[in-house]
């Protein structure tokens, strides 16, 4: 595996890590790291690690390796290692050092783009009511680069006529904001989604929304209803019973 880490610039210092597995010296598997350091004025440098400790080092200018690996360690680190194959692939890395300097500069000066994941919300704009035309908003905030896809379904299945997409607002904190509007006529048991789309999103985010009819109106008519026929019950049950009392007397 190759794991290319552009460090600071101001350093002139890249770093390749190369790593892989080595179990041919015990029964034990043991990790080996080369680590090829790249730097503006044009040296390399080029040493190993074994298990974390490093064994030797490469010394272009004598076309050599330097073991620095303890006797107690390692007895013969050249036949371990073999010379010629290290002494070799540093060479190829070295090659490629000019092009991983230029690689990092490029990205030093054009940085990733930070970005922020949108917000979503989806509410209607009117009180609902059945068969009564009606506005879902589905409001995107807090994002950043400013582009968004919004796009709409009903009942699981795309919708475009009635759509509409404000253009970007933007926040206080440098992100934006963006309305998307579907115009519909809601009817009982229709499911409405709305779904986002941002590159800072690793998925696009869905919300969902399904009409609910207020009944409480109605209730509350008839509870009042039901209570002013009562009293009028009573009312005249009671001018009965007085108006007969007065007859007995």
């Amino acid at each position: 595996m190759v794991t290319i880490s552009c460090s600071d610039m101001r350093r002139s210092a890249v770093i390749i890590l190369i790593l892989n597995a080595a179990s041919t010296f015990s029964q034990i598997a043991h990790e080996v790291v080369i680590i090829v350091g790249c730097f503006e004025n044009g040296t390399t440098e080029v040493q190993a690690e074994f298990d974390t400790e490093e064994v030797l080092y490469v010394d272009f200018d004598k076309q050599d390796m330097v073991y620095t690996v303890p006797p107690y360690l390692m007895m013969n680190p050249r036949e371990t290692f073999g010379d010629v194959a290290v002494y070799n692939n540093a060479r190829k890395a070295k090659n490629t050092c000019p092009a991983v300097v230029a690689y990092c500069k490029a990205e030093e000066k054009n940085p990733p783009e930070v970005t922020d994941p949108p917000e979503t919300i989806l509410y209607s704009e009117e009180e609902v009511q059945p068969g009564v035309e009606n506005s879902l908003i589905c409001f995107v905030n807090h994002f950043y680069p400013p582009f968004i896809e919004v796009s709409w379904t009903k009942n699981g299945q795309p919708v475009s006529e009635g759509v509409s997409l404000s253009r970007y607002y933007p926040n206080e904190d440098q992100t934006f904001h963006q309305f998307s509007t579907l115009t519909f006529t809601p009817r009982e048991g229709d499911i409405y989604s709305c779904t986002v789309e941002h590159v800072a999103l690793d998925r696009p985010k869905t919300r969902f929304w399904e009409p609910e009819f207020s009944h409480q109106s109605v209730g509350l008519d008839v509870f009042c209803g039901v209570g002013l026929s009562v009293g009028l019950l009573g009312v005249a049950v009671g001018t009965f019973l007085i108006v007969k009392g007065h007859h007995r007397q």
